[in-house]
């Protein structure tokens, strides 16, 4: 199965002109405002209750528009707020991959039943949580992250105790969660990682999605005592498939989600397309423009591809490293390698390279970088016998491992 994706170290620079110089990193609905406004006002057909765009729409924020030009019809183009929108816009791809894993998403999230994106890490589980949820309700900030930390009060409520010594409790003591808020406005909930929280703090989150609703016992018999979910509210969390067995997910909670798998990159080329378009933007967000050689990443994504899936393509077999060779870590040892060449102007990239690998293989276990070395000794030696200058210079790099 192909499945590609961005990674969630998408970055597009800030424009002064809006205020968003005071951002590293916008959210989506913020970076992607103009796409939605324009998608909203473009596919005019039914929507569920709740929902800033249609369905398909949705889907074509998230795919992107294949390099087509949509064009507004004359009377639909200024937003409800005023803003004039563009007559034609490309809508760009967020996340390319299989239609249909974005299509059930979606259509989870119209039955208003919970998501579960669950993967590897580094397969941008939670940059299509950010894109689901800005474009069916216009905003990615109801989340959660889970933690060992986390307490049940980040799906239900707590108290301002100030308040609450003063009046008692009230309904304007009381202090929203990131959920309950949701719930409230009908909007999309997310929850990151939610296998770090403790299975009894997951639990919390049973009730809601059965009973759509929070009871406040302390208000119980006042009109805010109950808090129902508005139309449109869900649940969108995702799950590492590396934190298996820290706090198993119980079968009543399980239950109450669709699972949608999120696999690593299956195409080279596209993953090379990927990390080079990353790593630039990333380079030029800094102020800096990127030039590392395209042989170099292809020598990068390369070793990545192989130590992640234990084989290489010329069919040898490889020792995988237990830490993840992820897109995500393979578009940050490009953005490196392009401030390096950047601002310290090393003799070549490539030279970098092994060093940059070893701070990413030796990270949980020190064997790991034995079976770095034992690569080197593998794919990289035969590749340099084989006659290529590029894999023979990391070849002779072999010693900037030890």
């Amino acid at each position: 199965m192909s499945t590609t994706h961005e990674t969630s170290t998408d970055l597009t620079p800030a424009n002064p002109a809006t205020g968003d110089s005071a951002w590293q990193i916008l959210p989506a609905e913020r970076r992607y405002a103009t796409e939605l406004a324009f998608l909203a006002a473009y596919d005019d057909g039914p929507r569920p209750p709740g929902w800033a765009l249609t369905p398909r729409a949705v889907v074509t924020f998230v795919r992107g528009s294949d390099g087509e030009e949509l064009r507004l019809p004359a009377g639909r183009r200024t937003a409800p707020d005023g803003t004039k929108l563009p007559a034609s816009l490309v809508i760009s791809a967020k996340f390319v991959g299989e239609r249909a894993l974005v299509e059930r998403c979606v259509v989870t999230l119209a039955g208003e039943r919970g998501l579960l994106l669950v993967g590897e890490p580094g397969t941008a589980k939670s940059m299509l949580s950010e894109l689901l949820a800005a474009a069916v309700c216009g905003t990615s900030a109801l989340t959660v992250q889970g933690t060992a930390g986390t307490t049940e009060d980040a799906f239900r409520y707590g108290w301002n105790y100030a308040m609450l010594l003063a009046q008692g409790p009230t309904r304007q003591a009381l202090v929203e969660s990131p959920v309950l808020t949701a719930m409230r406005t009908g909007r999309v909930a997310r929850v990151e990682e939610i296998t770090r929280c403790l299975p009894e703090v997951q639990d919390a989150l049973v009730s809601i999605l059965s009973d759509r609703r929070i009871t406040v016992p302390e208000l119980a018999d006042t009109p805010g005592g109950v808090i129902p979910a508005a139309p449109g509210f869900t649940v969108i969390a995702t799950a590492n498939l590396r934190d298996r067995g820290v706090s198993e997910m119980s079968a009543a909670l399980k239950r109450r989600f669709n699972f949608e798998t999120i696999h690593p990159i299956a195409d080279a080329a596209t993953e090379m397309a990927l990390v080079r378009r990353q790593a630039t933007a990333a380079v030029e967000r800094a102020g800096a423009a990127y030039t590392v050689d395209d042989a170099v990443l292809d020598a990068l994504v390369t070793v990545f591809r192989d130590l992640r899936s234990g084989r290489c393509a010329e069919g040898w077999d490889v020792e995988r490293p237990g830490t993840v060779m992820s897109t995500a870590e393979a578009v940050q040892v490009a953005t490196s390698l392009g401030l390096a060449t950047a601002y310290l102007s090393p003799a070549d990239a490539l030279d970098l390279l092994p060093g940059h690998l070893l701070g990413v293989v030796r990270k949980d276990d020190e064997a790991d970088h034995g079976r770095l070395i034992g690569y080197w000794d593998g794919p990289v030696r035969r590749r340099a016998e084989d006659g290529s200058p590029l894999w023979r210079r990391l070849w002779d790099l072999r010693e900037t491992l030890r």
